[in-house]
């Protein structure tokens, strides 16, 4: 029988409450940013005068940039105070927002997204590195599931408001509404947040390349890095042409993707923090046990589909939602135990790169795998819903390995 975490949570302090305030802000500015771009397309091909392959490299520099940045940061990121850390690199994130905001060109735009994601896509690595130093661990599933809010919010919330500036105003606004907004976000981490420096004093002494290593010749690690590896992958691949197969297979109208992605995003918002506390009660690894095979079950459904009723499609992609939500607050909270403090900052780190070229393979592996004919059909998405499947499977088996790692240390 699998043992059940701690039925007894610690409630939280005010001052964690608002580091997880500041957290969800962080992360929401982070996301939108992330999404916003390839939304912004329709607009940008013409203003920028650029074609679809030079700006599929533009999106693709953000992937990349933060995955050869994460995998740096795991030599030093341990070393420092985190809180310092957080500054640095969600300045540089913000630094990068500005570039993009004044970009007039493709060789400016494309710096913009390299210093986007070399800060921006460490700036989580960060927050979960703080989250597994100030906060029990009865308490990492109530953490994850706000800090996921920033991920529904940004689908609800943050997107809509960019289309709506870029479309109807500029679509530098965009940038320069979200930069303001770290701006103020990024004050109030320098006056609010205390130093964090409580690692140090079990700090490494390796030099970064030795500590670096240390962290890839630990099997228990690999066994975290491999199941967020196979997540990502699995959620990404099924992601990335979501809009398009909705659309032009089952009949979904352009203007109707906000409200089907929105009311994913809605649920999100209402479920994230249940789900995170059942998490802490309940035990992890069977939460997300569950939502693993709620989203096999949507999965194989959705994929299958023909013209349906628009309430079924957002019905079903609602609880693909929720699932999927599941899955990432339940792995994350039970993540940040395995890590020694030592270790957190650079395992956090290289967690991120792998997870970041993960993203960036799946995207490319979904596109062999489907394609568009001439009346816009997307072909082959039932196969690929099958493959996403036999990813999520292998991804129970790497929980329960992780699950029995948390317990064995107890």
């Amino acid at each position: 029988m699998i043992a059940q975490d701690n039925l007894k949570t610690n409630p939280l302090t005010s001052y964690q409450i608002i580091l997880i305030v500041l957290f969800v802000f962080i992360i929401f500015t982070i996301v939108v940013d992330y999404m916003t771009l390839p939304a912004l397309s329709a607009i940008l091909l013409p203003k920028l005068q650029i074609t679809t392959k030079e700006f599929g490299f533009v999106v693709s520099a953000y992937a990349f940039s933060a995955g050869i940045s994460a995998f740096l940061a795991t030599g030093f990121s341990d070393r420092f105070d985190r809180k310092n850390l957080l500054l640095v690199y969600y300045g540089g994130f913000l630094l990068g927002m500005l570039l993009c905001a004044t970009a007039n060109s493709l060789l400016v735009l494309i710096i913009a997204r390299i210093v986007s994601g070399a800060f921006g896509g460490v700036v989580a690595a960060v927050i979960f590195a703080i989250v597994a130093d100030l906060f029990h661990k009865d308490q990492r599933g109530r953490v994850m599931g706000f800090v996921q809010l920033a991920f529904a919010a940004s689908l609800v919330a943050g997107l809509p408001l960019a289309l709506y500036l870029a479309t109807n105003f500029n679509w530098r606004l965009t940038y320069w509404i979200f930069f303001l907004f770290g701006i103020l976000i990024f004050s109030v981490v320098i006056f609010k947040v205390n130093p964090i420096k409580t690692h140090l004093n079990n700090a490494s002494k390796d030099q970064p390349l030795t500590h670096s290593l240390h962290i890839v010749k630990n099997r228990d690690y690999w066994t975290v890095f491999l199941n967020n590896i196979f997540l990502v992958l699995g959620d990404t691949m099924y992601m990335t042409f979501g809009s398009a197969y909705s659309t032009n297979n089952l009949g979904v109208g352009l203007d109707k993707l906000p409200l089907l992605y929105g009311a994913g995003g809605l649920a999100a918002i209402v479920l994230s923090p249940l789900i995170g506390r059942l998490s802490d009660r309940y035990g992890k690894f069977r939460l997300f046990t569950i939502g693993t095979v709620l989203a096999i079950v949507l999965v194989a459904v959705y994929s299958n589909l023909a013209h349906v009723p628009f309430w079924l499609v957002v019905l079903l992609h609602t609880l693909l939602f929720i699932g999927i939500n599941a899955r990432m607050i339940a792995s994350t909270a039970l993540a940040t135990v395995v890590p020694e403090m030592p270790d957190r900052g650079a395992f956090m780190a290289l967690d991120s790169s792998f997870q970041q070229v993960a993203g960036g393979v799946a995207a490319t592996a979904a596109g062999w795998i489907v394609y568009q004919a001439a009346d816009g059909m997307i072909h082959g998405f039932p196969s690929l819903g099958w493959t996403v499947i036999g990813v999520m499977a292998i991804t129970i088996g790497l929980m329960y390995l992780i699950h029995r790692i948390v317990q064995r240390r107890k």
